[in-house]
């Protein structure tokens, strides 16, 4: 993401990825792009593996849930954390209906594109994350 061969990249680190997905208050948005932008703007470097990010993402969603589950405070609002072109994520906890659900309780139009769904003008929400 953003990086061309030969460049420096950074493989984020978790405890960041969280602290972003953190920041993103109700009625906005954030997508992988931007988080691995604002992570590889903090390194000083081009980019940041989307792959590792994405997977990190995903257990950050993953760990919210079970500890929801458990009634222990971990709260990540990852539902506001969309993949690039503001498409929902299937691997998050109840895959994509739970996530269209959350979404459209917070007011988002949540369209459908064959078995993909996406957020009506996801660009207009996507809030600024800073650290």
């Amino acid at each position: 993401m953003g990086a061309m061969v030969g460049d420096e990249v950074v493989l984020a680190n978790p405890s960041e990825i969280v602290a972003l997905m953190k920041q993103v208050p109700k009625k906005k948005l954030i997508t992988l792009v931007e988080i691995c932008k604002a992570i590889a703007k903090k390194h000083h470097v081009k980019g940041c593996c989307s792959l590792t990010t994405g997977i990190f993402i995903m257990t950050a969603a993953n760990a919210a849930e079970e500890a929801a589950k458990q009634g222990t405070s971990f709260h990540i609002p990852y539902w506001r954390t969309l993949k690039a072109d503001g498409l929902l994520n299937e691997k998050y906890p109840g895959g994509l209906l739970a996530q269209k659900k959350l979404l459209e309780r917070e007011g988002f139009i949540i369209m459908k594109k064959g078995k993909k769904f996406f957020v009506k003008d996801f660009e207009k929400y996507l809030g600024d994350v800073k650290w």
